[in-house]
């Protein structure tokens, strides 16, 4: 099996400004993603960005840097225009890896390549964690996924899915699947996903994996593998990184 990895990073962020280039441990989040990546089984690893800080800062870590338009709206279109950058084949098989995920495993880089390449059928594939707190069935920024017996995404929504009809959350953490936003693609699907408008669903639950279900894509989801710490969204999240990395 082959695969590379790609990781979208852009400068601008609502909440934390200069996102990839703030300092863990001594050194920009985005090497600390990269390095992680690196211990993947993947033959090669980029950074996808539109920023020239980025890009400098990881040309002197030898870092590879492609760079790509600013006009993307999503990182799955600045990872699309990186296949066509390198002029990838259909089948080969692209992994998307958050850019803010500085403790990602290892394993669960490698267990979307795998379950994508295992799954002739899959144009994705992507992974989920059984819940551990019940506050989060309710919560919308925490995205749920249910799937089919073959393991195949029904649906992604921040509501509460599935619903229990007495209203209340069923006391049981296999009940809710709590997505993990790594992807495995193969490169096909990302060239059709760059020509499909916006889906209706998409833009209601703010996921734009659901423009791909909308478009009948077949995405097939695992229970991680690994535990995935959560990425760093917040000035919270990014101390409690310093704090894990520190030591």
């Amino acid at each position: 099996m082959s695969f590379i990895v790609v990781i979208p990073a852009r400068f601008q962020s609502t909440r934390l400004p200069g996102k990839p280039l703030l300092d863990i441990a001594g050194k920009p989040m985005i090497h600390h993603v990269v390095e992680r990546a690196r211990l993947s089984k993947a033959d090669a690893v980029y950074v996808a960005t539109d920023d020239e800080r980025i890009s400098e800062s990881c040309k002197t870590h030898d870092i590879d840097v492609i760079m790509t338009s600013p006009n993307h709206c999503s990182g799955t279109d600045r990872i699309e225009e990186v296949s066509r950058i390198l002029e990838l084949p259909d089948e080969a098989i692209v992994v998307n890896v958050q850019g803010d995920e500085p403790l990602i495993p290892p394993e669960v880089i490698n267990q979307v390549a795998e379950d994508l390449d295992s799954h002739d059928e899959a144009q994705i594939c992507t992974l989920y964690e059984s819940f551990l707190e019940k506050e989060d069935v309710n919560n919308p920024n925490v995205v749920k996924v249910v799937v089919d017996n073959s393991g195949y995404a029904l649906y992604f929504s921040r509501a509460p899915i599935p619903f229990s009809r007495t209203g209340e959350v069923v006391d049981n953490q296999d009940a809710y699947k709590r997505h993990v936003g790594i992807y495995g693609y193969r490169v096909k699907v990302l060239h059709d996903f760059v020509t499909w408008p916006p889906a209706e669903l998409e833009s209601m639950e703010q996921l734009e994996q659901l423009r791909a279900l909308s478009n009948n894509a077949c995405i097939h989801v695992q229970k991680a593998c690994a535990t995935i710490p959560v990425g760093v969204d917040t000035q919270e999240d990014l101390e409690q990184v310093r704090a894990f990395l520190s030591e």
